[in-house]
């Protein structure tokens, strides 16, 4: 796989690369902002009508698991996206910089955050004094909520640290946690669940982190032939983490709306309201990354994949804020 770069106009050319820098910061700006927004409006318009009670703090508490989902897929996608850097033949050796000490610190406070609503009944706390920090060694959730803080603050220390390949640890115990709180023992076939929801959390990680370093990376690499080459690895992974998502997905929503009650569920509750939203963005991801594929394995110049790759991540970054408001919401009834 080869590259041109023709010597002439080098400079005009590094001069449009710079000014073409600040079209993608302003929409990761922009998105991430309406990313932002959505745990924040999200819960009244999708409760509008269904008949259905929010949760107090609904709206919060969507985005701290926004927070945390994301604070889990930057440090797994660069972990993922460093092993496929040792099958790269000639690959610079300039690499981003990890964010990964400041997504598990992220992970950390979004953790506390959701600490303390478990510490008290599941209800916002409006005084620290209101917050029972022993109470939550006593029940499932609190315990649950306990090691998700814990595993975010070993994995800080980790990523800090002159091995940061061991926060992998923490992480996982982070999945199995969260895999865990997402169906309580009351629930239908709760270990059938949380076994999807592990398998759903650690595939959507690697794809919306691993995408996110991957094109961090080729941007550092500015015109090598090697960053196709990485992109072109991470696409096979990803084709296969795709797929894995969608079918986790689909027998998570189908355990909890049978399928002669989905198409109703979809536009009467509001959790299916949140869930149709999110296949709707997931088709979208799906027709984008069918975009970039074509362009890497077709096009004269497979750097061209990076524009469709980037709004396939900035889509990704809709769909972990809409996945934090699908927690947030009433599960519904399964009839």
């Amino acid at each position: 796989m080869t590259l041109t770069n023709p010597g002439s106009g080098a400079t005009g050319a590094h001069r449009g690369a710079r000014r073409s820098g600040t079209g993608p910061a302003a929409a990761v700006i922009v998105l991430v902002a309406l990313a932002a927004l959505i745990p924040f409006l999200g819960p009244s318009p999708a409760l509008h009508g269904t008949g259905e009670a929010a949760a107090p703090g609904t709206g919060g508490i969507a985005l701290l698991r926004t927070v945390l989902f994301a604070a889990l897929a930057v440090p797994a996608g660069e972990l993922f996206v460093k092993r496929l850097l040792r099958s790269v033949p000639d690959a610079p050796p300039a690499v981003p910089h990890g964010w990964s000490p400041v997504a598990n610190c992220a992970g950390f406070v979004a953790a506390l955050g959701l600490a303390s609503v478990v510490a008290t009944g599941n209800l916002v706390p409006d005084s620290l004094a209101a917050i029972d920090v022993g109470g939550l060694y006593d029940s499932r959730e609190g315990r649950l909520a306990l090691l998700e803080v814990n595993a975010f603050l070993a994995a800080a220390l980790c990523a800090a640290s002159g091995r940061p390949g061991t926060q992998v640890w923490p992480l996982a115990a982070v999945v199995v946690a969260e895999a865990l709180r997402a169906h309580p023992g009351t629930e239908y076939t709760p270990l059938i669940g949380s076994g999807l929801t592990l398998v759903h959390l650690v595939c959507a990680s690697l794809w919306a982190g691993g995408l996110l370093y991957a094109l961090r990376t080729m941007r550092a690499w500015r015109n090598s032939p090697a960053g196709g080459v990485l992109l072109g690895l991470y696409a096979r992974v990803a084709a296969v983490l795709l797929v894995a998502v969608t079918a986790t997905g689909v027998c998570s929503s189908l355990r909890r709306m049978p399928p002669g009650t989905v198409l109703e569920q979809l536009t009467d509750t509001a959790y299916g309201r949140v869930l149709l939203a999110k296949v709707i963005l997931m088709a979208g991801v799906a027709a984008l990354a069918l975009w970039a594929r074509i362009r890497l394995a077709r096009a004269a110049d497979p750097s061209s994949a990076r524009t469709p790759a980037w709004a396939e991540a900035y889509v990704l970054a809709l769909v972990v804020a809409v996945s934090g408001l699908l927690t947030a919401l009433p599960v519904p009834i399964r009839w």
